[in-house]
């Protein structure tokens, strides 16, 4: 039997050290300890210590003018979160677990003054047996964070790349340097007397020739002779099959179903999206309930065709859900806040309704960040957005490949399989993809001059052959872009070498000249990446800029120069109307316009060559720091751009036009 208890319950309070000195205390609250150079407040898990010290009034508002410099102190402490374990849900002669599904990023888990034991890397979950150090009452949990790595950002060596941390938290084009420190998934307090559902995996299909579904379980318990699994697949609580399998058998290999009478998910505007419960149930010889584990499953088959024309031996980029070929159409995803861990379900509905609202179908989640949430998951399964989902890598300028020793292949190769096991069973996700704009050759040229990364690479090699292995009905990518050239080149056109690019992300002069004749003779077979720049809205930027002037919008403006100075467009103002704006009003509508005007060119040329071409994906979707432009088409509230509004209508509209 298990009891698993939210530690978000508690009353968790984090103080900040400098370095090192806290391990000097012998007193049972740290926390309370002149010694600690922020004495304890309250914190909220999860979350980040930087929300923390924001809502104390002890860090000032990142996303207000420069302030986000005057919150890089924070990474270059140590910092305790502590809460009291209550005497209740310690129960003798059990096992006691502490069980953490995200920590950002090093440190140490601390009870009763004794250590238990270290973390290392925000990508994977962690579990401490607490049982040696238990007492019977005022139990006393720490977890400390110690510092993060010094420099992950945008810029530098993907190849020398070591720790295993979310990059885009030490500034990226579109957000400046905030580097999380803290919890950003649930905690539970496990307490086991040894028999329980250590691992529950199950991977749903569709049978097309009888529209059927397949349903393959596997995993591990722990129970004693006579102990059985009990499988279950329902729907609004009417029950599609059961079977009961004695545990031994269900240790020993899968359980696989076939001709379950169920309903096909389809992608956004496609069908429907029937969601189904699948339940795993540990009991003992007289039918009473010992564990249990579910899985929210749709059931659907995912295949890749040629686009028509494509060169001989091109990747297939036509999706083919359930027998019909769909046009991959939607955004790239990046996390909702910098501070990430402080998101919430709310925050997650708001963005995917609004994706679906506007006929996205796919999401495309970017291999600077992390794995997203399972409440992203459930929410895509629902609302039938579909999920491409990156393993931890991108590029870096210096160069772009990736690493090739064995303990960082070791490491993310853990990182991905815990990705899968944690992930395989959403009826949304489809890809599975080695990182992003990976680049290179194995004859010692690391930026590669436009040629993407393929699985030569050792550690890509180890990504596929994972993915095989893990969860072979889904598709894997090298990285993103993929093929023989990175970007679309119009003196490549005609050549069969562009598949999946990336680019281009600003048009420079007229729209109706270069960018419109660019896409015009485009024969790209995706576009997993494209945009074009635009301004947040007047009122953003005013509430964000502090004390600043928001005029000029140049680069010489700090307030401008926050994030990348790429996405200003000022002079391309000043070359179209012959004189410098009058007004942030004036400049924001004719940035927005022009944004607009830009990618309804892009996207409706695109899904117009349906199915010459298979999709194209926005960079990006949704800002997460009010930038003061950037290629995003929803801002940093969650609210539509005009762009969105308007590629509304292409989205939702037929493929294959033109």
């Amino acid at each position: 039997m298990i009891t698993r208890h939210d530690l978000s319950q508690l009353d968790w309070t984090v103080s900040g050290w400098i370095p090192e000195l806290w391990r000097l205390e012998r007193t049972m609250e740290i926390g309370a300890s002149p010694n600690a150079e922020i004495p304890a407040i309250p914190a909220s898990v999860p979350g980040s210590v930087q929300k923390s010290l924001l809502d104390a009034g002890l860090l000032p508002d990142w996303n207000v003018g420069l302030n986000y410099r005057e919150c890089e102190w924070v990474e270059n402490r140590h910092w305790i979160y502590e809460a009291a374990i209550p005497n209740e849900w310690i129960e003798g002669g059990k096992t006691v677990r502490l069980n953490c599904r995200g920590l950002d990023y090093r440190g140490c888990v601390i009870l009763n003054n004794e250590a238990i034991g270290e973390f290392c890397g925000s990508h994977v979950p962690y579990t401490f047996d607490l049982t040696p150090r238990l007492a019977e009452t005022a139990n006393t949990l720490r977890i400390i964070f110690e510092l993060p790595p010094r420099w992950l950002g945008q810029f530098g060596f993907t190849s020398k790349m070591r720790k295993w941390k979310p990059r885009f938290n030490y500034t990226w084009d579109w957000v400046p340097r905030l580097v999380q420190v803290g919890i950003w998934a649930p905690l539970y307090l496990e307490v086991t007397d040894g028999r329980e559902i250590e691992s529950f995996r199950c991977a749903p299909s569709a049978d097309l020739s009888n529209s059927t579904g397949t349903l393959e379980m596997k995993g591990a318990v722990s129970g004693q002779e006579g102990d059985a699994v009990r499988l279950t697949v329902e729907r609004n609580g009417q029950v599609i099959r059961a079977e009961e399998v004695p545990a031994w058998r269900f240790n020993s290999g899968e359980v696989a179903w076939t001709g379950l009478p169920v309903e096909l998910w389809w992608p956004n505007m496609e069908g429907e999206q029937p969601l189904y419960t699948v339940r795993c149930e540990l009991i003992d010889k007289d039918g009473n309930l010992i564990d249990t584990a579910e899985r929210q499953v749709g059931f659907r088959k995912i295949d890749w065709a040629q686009c028509e024309g494509a060169p001989e031996g091109a990747d297939p980029w036509i999706c083919v859900v359930n027998g019909k070929p769909v046009f991959l159409q939607g955004v790239n995803w990046v996390p909702i806040l910098p501070n990430f861990a402080d998101a919430t379900e709310a925050d997650y509905r708001k963005r995917l309704e609004l994706y679906r609202d506007l006929g996205c179908n796919i999401l495309r989640v970017w291999g600077g960040a992390t794995l997203e949430r399972e409440c992203f998951y459930e929410i895509c399964d629902e609302l039938g957005l579909m999920v491409w989902q990156e393993f931890p890598l991108s590029s870096s300028g210096g160069d772009n490949w990736p690493p090739e020793d064995a303990g960082s292949i070791e490491a993310v190769a853990a990182i991905a399989e815990s990705y899968i096991e944690r992930r395989q069973h959403h009826a949304s996700l489809i890809i599975w993809c080695g990182g992003n704009e990976l680049q290179g050759s194995q004859d010692g040229e690391k930026t590669g001059g436009g040629k993407p990364c393929d699985c030569s690479h050792p550690m890509l090699k180890r990504f596929e052959e994972i993915v095989k292995r893990e969860d072979p009905t889904r598709r894997f990518l090298a990285t993103s872009s993929t093929g023989p050239m990175f970007y679309a080149n119009p003196e490549n056109y005609g050549k069969g070498l562009h598949w999946d690019v990336h680019g281009p992300w600003k048009a420079v002069g007229d729209l109706d000249e270069g960018w419109a004749t660019y896409w015009a003779g485009d024969d790209s077979l995706l576009r997993s990446e494209t945009g074009a720049p635009g301004a947040s809205s007047a009122e953003i930027i005013r509430r964000s800029a502090g004390g600043l002037d928001p005029m000029p919008g140049t680069p010489a403006n700090p307030l401008w120069r926050r994030t990348s100075t790429w996405w200003i467009e000022w002079h391309e103002f000043v070359r179209e109307i012959g004189r410098e704006p009058e007004t942030l009003e004036e400049y924001v509508d004719w940035s927005q316009a022009r944004q607009t005007k830009a990618l309804v060119i892009a996207v409706g040329a695109s899904k117009a060559r349906f199915p010459r071409c298979g999709g194209i994906m926005l960079w990006m979707g949704h800002d997460c720091f009010p930038c003061t432009a950037n290629t995003a088409i929803i801002d940093v509230d969650g609210n539509p751009k005009p762009a969105a509004l308007a590629l509304r209508q292409i989205w939702r509209g037929p493929a294959g036009a033109g």
